[in-house]
């Protein structure tokens, strides 16, 4: 576990500014397969709400599966996510922005879909700390609450980092539980093998990256998140 600590120390997401949210336009005179038309998600608006996983660190956000598939659905898109952000864990100081679960006020007042990624921070800090998970799990305890309050007729989800440690996991998974809140473990079902470098040279925005994909990483966990936002 130190290792680990100090491996995700090191490749923590980079902090940032925040994007402005951003609003996909009608697909006006392009064909639209059926399939696609007929979705749950078509035509839909949707928040996404994190740190890098949202903001997608250096590189373009059109780049990312929530942007892509926003596309493809002709969703109105709307990106708050901030390089560094936590979830628990204040980093005003760090140009890395307050927690989510102070950030929600900046949401707009309605979405269809609200989608949390987030976490990656919480545990380098966590680990960083010697830490358990109490303090993280209030502080997700709040934000579910605050957007469960704030939008009480979207659907919403979260999706926990690549990797993390298996006591925070565990905190995520309850407290979704908890706010009948979907969970995404994308620390075993979304095919991105982060613990390997050969694995990040293809599909991370570079060899020692442990956070952020590139667009051919996006590519590849796209169809596994397409299905949970449809299953939602």
């Amino acid at each position: 576990m130190k290792g680990l600590a100090i491996t995700l120390f090191l490749m923590a997401a980079l902090c940032g500014y925040a994007q402005e949210q951003m609003h996909m336009l009608p697909r006006v005179g392009m064909e639209v397969p059926e399939d696609v038309r007929q979705s749950s998600l078509y035509g839909k608006s949707i928040v996404l709400f994190g740190d890098s996983y949202v903001q997608n660190s250096q590189c373009p956000i059109e780049e990312s599966w929530h942007y892509k598939l926003a596309a493809k659905y002709n969703m109105d898109y709307h990106n708050y996510g901030l390089n560094g952000n936590c979830i628990a864990y204040d980093r005003t100081d760090e140009g890395c922005g307050a927690p989510l679960y102070q950030r929600v006020g900046e949401l707009p007042e309605a979405a269809d879909y609200v989608i949390v990624c987030c976490g990656h921070n919480d545990a380098v800090i966590m680990q960083r700390n010697g830490e358990s998970p109490a303090f993280f799990r209030s502080r997700m305890e709040i934000l579910c609450r605050e957007l469960a309050e704030k939008y009480p007729h979207a659907k919403m989800g979260f999706v926990t980092p690549w990797r993390i440690p298996p006591d925070m996991l565990l905190a995520m998974q309850e407290v979704c539980t908890e706010y009948n809140m979907a969970l995404f473990d994308a620390t075993r079902h979304s095919g991105i093998h982060v613990r390997f470098r050969g694995f990040r040279c293809l599909y991370f925005q570079g060899p020692d990256d442990m956070a952020h994909l590139n667009a051919r990483g996006h590519d590849l966990v796209a169809p596994k998140m397409e299905k949970f936002l449809l299953a939602l």
